[in-house]
This record gives structure tokens, C-alpha cells and sequence, in this order.
């Protein structure tokens, strides 16, 4: 395999088909989910080796609640025993974590639980892993001019609602991956992705491993990124 020269700095992933992981092998969809857990696991050790300083997942969106009670719930099981694991990965390789979206409605002792890891991991900053929760695109979007708003804007520019999205401490993603072959953007990260590779592999987010990484590096490195001038 050719040797990697170029990867993104700002990686961003949409881990689609933890349900048809699980269905397909006739288990509940939370065991999908469980699987997918340990594929943020494997993909937070790849972002270590090739030295990408910024990864965000979408991790429940906004349309999430749409979904049935029990696997809302199993999910939100699934976040707080992850991070409030003395040995979680975030403290034992020294990750930042930090979250996009709207906590409000989630439950107080998983709110609790994000607030802790955030605190105790605030000053890595080897990695900055960016957990999207209860976020949705177009309510960034919409709470960003509402935040120019409130601060007496009349007219805004493009910088003005860049810094008032809730990634306004972030670089733009440079590379945006979707797994399970599905080919749309399902509400992520909207305004930020103007200028974003977008790649679509076809493996399941449970399956996705240190191989399928790399080759998802290989598409970037190919790419050529002209921000709509000419090379």
C-alpha cells in the first residue's frame, strides 16, 4: 500500500449501520450500537497513529428521537458507562473530548457524566475527539443567527455565523465519512462541510477497522482540494 503524505487535519464521520449490523445477525439494535462503540475505539487509536488532531461523530442527531424509547435509552446507557469508565480511552491516552449540540433534554447524570470528562481531559492536546449530540445541521444554523440576533446584529457576514456555530473553535472538516454506503448527509454539519471531501464507504460503522481507515486516507490523499479556484 502506498505510504500516507497527506491527511486531514478535521475528520468527521457519520456511523451509519450499527441497527443493520445487529439485525443482520438477528440481535437487538443495541448490541449494534455496542459494536459501534468499540469501532470509536479503533478509529480514535487510528486518528492517534496518523496524527489527525480533530475527529467528530455524529453521535445522535437531532431526528434521533424519532427512534423507540428502548433504543434511545440503551444509547444514552451506552454513552455514560463509556465515559465515566475509570479507564476510558480519553484518560488513558490523553484525548480531549469535547460535544456540538443541544444537552438540555438529556438525562441530569449523563449530562453530569459529559461535563466531568470534558473538565478532565480539557487540557489534551495530542487529539480532540467532538462527540455530536443532539445535533442537527439546520438548528445550528438557526441557533447561530438567533445568537446574532440577541447581539443586535442587523446584517451578518459569513465569518459572523462561522463563530457563533457551535464549532466555532474548531477547523472546518476536511474529510467527511459516511459508512454503510448510504449516500447523503442526513443533517451534519451543514454550513461547516462547504469545501469537505465526502467519501461513502460501504461497511458497516461495527465493522470499520485500522484497514478501512487507511484506505479512507488513501481516497483523501487522491483528492485534489481547489476551494473553487484552479490548481
Amino acid at each position: 500500500m502506498a505510504k500516507i503524505k497527506k491527511v486531514p487535519k478535521h475528520l468527521a464521520i457519520i456511523m451509519d449501520g450499527n441497527g443493520r449490523w445487529a439485525t443482520r445477525r438477528g440481535l437487538p439494535r443495541t448490541f449494534g450500537h455496542k459494536e459501534g462503540i468499540k469501532a470509536i475505539e479503533r478509529t480514535i487509536d487510528s486518528c492517534l497513529k496518523h496524527g489527525i488532531k480533530y475527529c467528530t461523530f455524529f453521535a445522535f442527531s437531532t431526528e434521533n428521537w424519532k427512534r423507540s424509547k428502548e433504543e434511545i435509552e440503551g444509547i444514552f446507557d451506552l454513552i455514560r458507562t463509556y465515559i465515566s469508565k475509570e479507564d476510558n480511552i480519553f484518560l488513558k491516552k490523553h484525548v480531549k473530548l469535547s460535544s456540538i449540540g443541544v444537552l438540555d433534554p438529556f438525562p441530569e447524570d449523563l449530562k453530569s457524566a459529559l461535563i466531568d470528562i470534558k473538565e478532565k481531559t480539557k487540557d489534551y492536546d495530542k487529539l480532540e475527539i467532538i462527540f455530536a449530540l443532539n445535533y442537527g445541521g439546520r438548528d445550528d444554523i438557526v441557533r447561530a443567527v438567533n445568537k446574532l440576533i440577541d447581539n443586535g446584529y442587523k446584517k451578518v457576514e459569513e465569518g459572523d455565523i462561522l463563530s457563533s456555530l457551535d464549532t466555532c473553535s474548531l477547523p472546518e472538516p476536511d474529510f467527511i465519512v459516511r459508512t454503510s454506503g448510504e449516500n447523503r448527509i442526513s443533517n451534519f454539519l451543514l454550513f461547516q462541510m462547504a469545501y469537505s471531501e465526502l467519501y461513502f464507504p460501504k461497511v458497516l460503522w461495527p465493522d470499520f477497522n485500522e484497514r478501512h481507515f487507511v484506505k479512507a486516507l488513501m481516497v483523501y490523499q487522491k483528492r485534489k482540494r481547489r476551494f473553487g479556484g484552479l490548481s
